[in-house]
């Protein structure tokens, strides 16, 4: 059974509520920043410091899921001092829905930032798309135009919602170039509408949030951010991206550690996505299942060994 931020959300909304009835307008620092660590190597210190270097942030909470690296620790340290910095150990892996949920109830700012810990923002970032929500009320999920640590688009940056016609698509794009996948192309608006944008950094107005329940936490690990994404179009907001806020992501920071695993769970999060959203009907559902299965089997999983293997000889 789905499960989803508990009972937090009259006190967060009231927080949020308060924040601007209080000011008469919204504040410089109007984001609550939720970033989740499993092993995700140095690059974490880098992007708490460029987020906490924004004037836009209220708060920001690492919610740790037993990272055994140190690094949290080490940020723990250097930013002790700070009182928007909190540290939050689960003590286990809760997976990253729930951890996010969990940081997400702390705070009370009227946006909430899911960032990822190898997402790295720049300075004038969060102004810009804090903008953008200013701008347009109707948006309740803004990603941003993210890209590798070499200039390529994320793939995952814009989608449309997963289908088993459209991945067979991506999967057939040298035979088929004109069939439509998953990735949808950057346009040349400025603000552009998707069906879903990439998790690596999520904002949303703590309302849209509070609305839809937060995470569903029946997802451990990916295919989270797509159902986020469905649940709030599906309550009256649009999800959208800020083309021209760019962002790196150094993706892999954590998958790295334990590329199996995490191969493993793309998988499950995906059919998860589909068997609740796409896909009706016993026979349908068993022919996706199988066909993810395969598609882990002979693709996912050599792919993740292979990582493995070089990992282990330094390469």
């Amino acid at each position: 059974m789905a499960r989803h931020l508990g009972g937090c959300q009259s006190v967060v909304c009231r927080g949020a509520e308060a924040l601007i009835v209080a000011t008469g307008k919204p504040t410089l620092a109007c984001i609550d920043i939720v970033m989740v660590s499993c092993n995700s190597g140095a690059v974490l210190e880098d992007a708490v410091a460029r987020a906490l270097d924004s004037a836009e942030c209220a708060s920001l909470s690492l919610v740790d899921n037993d990272s055994t690296d140190g690094f949290p620790e080490r940020v723990q340290q250097r930013w002790s001092a700070d009182r928007r910095f909190r540290f939050d150990p689960v003590g286990r892996n809760s997976g990253f829905g729930a951890a996010c949920n969990r940081g997400a109830a702390v705070g009370s700012a009227p946006n909430l930032l899911l960032l990822n810990p190898d997402c790295l923002i720049e300075r004038g970032s969060l102004a810009a798309l804090i903008a953008v929500l200013r701008a347009d009320v109707g948006i309740g999920v803004l990603g941003a135009d993210v890209h590798d640590a070499y200039g390529k688009d994320e793939p995952a940056a814009r989608r449309r919602d997963p289908t088993p016609m459209r991945l067979l698509a991506d999967a057939w794009r040298p035979l088929c170039p004109s069939c439509q996948g998953v990735k949808l192309p950057r346009t040349s608006d400025r603000v552009q509408t998707v069906d879903a944008c990439s998790g690596a950094l999520l904002l949303m107005p703590r309302p849209a949030w509070v609305r839809v329940g937060g995470f569903d936490s029946d997802f451990f690990l990916h295919g989270e951010d797509l159902d986020l994404c469905r649940r709030v179009r599906q309550s009256g907001y649009r999800v959208a991206v800020a083309n021209g806020v760019p962002v790196v992501h150094r993706q892999g920071s954590s998958s790295q550690a334990r590329p199996v695993f995490v191969a493993l769970h793309k998988h499950i999060g995906l059919g998860r996505f589909l068997l609740r959203h796409q896909v009706s009907g016993r026979w349908r559902q068993t022919l996706v299942v199988l066909g993810l299965a395969a598609a882990f089997l002979l693709r996912g999983l050599p792919k993740a060994l292979l990582a493995q293997r070089r990992k282990s000889q330094g390469g």
